[in-house]
């Protein structure tokens, strides 16, 4: 693709840098910038900056958050005996698009994959197994894609905490085995959580 522009080259290259975005669709994008009025530009640039140098995670459950603690954990009218485990943070939007769950989240940043090299040392197993250990949690819901790592990941979590005194239950299988929660539709992926069912029965299915 040859251009007549090195700038409009240089901002297709980058946005064509996106997950999902081709060439031909950087160049539609980049071309629909250039047609709107110039700080519409300047708020999406400054949107970009703002979240790129301001984003923090919450300490509490990391998710992503704009203060030290997230607004869903900082809300008094979740139940912070209920936590639901997700692989990231694109799940926990997912679950909230339903609306059927008021709880917590705890975000381990992935799965244990040792093909990939991701060990439960890369994610945030350790902080929820502390709190477990603390007594905050009644119920943790495991909340991962139904792939081999994800049940790797569950099973995993489920022999560090079963001595303890929590219900674990995952969510039904209203998701088909080898999706991505986030791509599940809000209707089944809502019925999935509230039919949940005892983990130690999944195990054994």
């Amino acid at each position: 693709m040859d251009f007549s522009s090195k700038l409009l080259e240089n901002a297709v290259n980058e946005v064509s840098r996106l997950p999902g975005i081709g060439k031909r669709t950087a160049l539609r994008l980049v071309l629909h910038l250039l047609k709107q009025p110039s700080e519409n530009t300047k708020f999406l640039t400054e949107a970009l900056s703002g979240l790129r140098e301001n984003v923090n995670s919450c300490e509490k459950c990391h998710n992503i958050s704009d203060t030290v603690i997230c607004a869903i954990c900082s809300n008094p009218n979740r139940n912070a005996s209920l936590v639901c485990v997700v692989e990231d943070i694109r799940d926990v939007m997912a679950i909230e698009s339903t609306a059927q769950f008021r709880g917590l989240y705890h975000v381990l940043g992935g799965k244990i994959s040792p093909i990939e090299g991701i060990g439960p040392q890369n994610l945030q197993i350790e902080s929820l197994v502390h709190k477990v250990k603390e007594g905050e949690i009644k119920e943790l819901i495991f909340a991962l894609s139904s792939t081999m790592e994800g049940d790797t990941t569950n099973f995993y979590i489920y022999k560090q905490i079963e001595s303890y005194d929590v219900i674990t239950s995952t969510i039904a299988r209203g998701i088909s085995v080898g999706d991505e929660l986030e791509y599940a539709d809000e209707v089944t992926l809502g019925r999935s959580i509230v039919n949940r069912i005892p983990f130690e029965q999944s195990i054994k299915s």
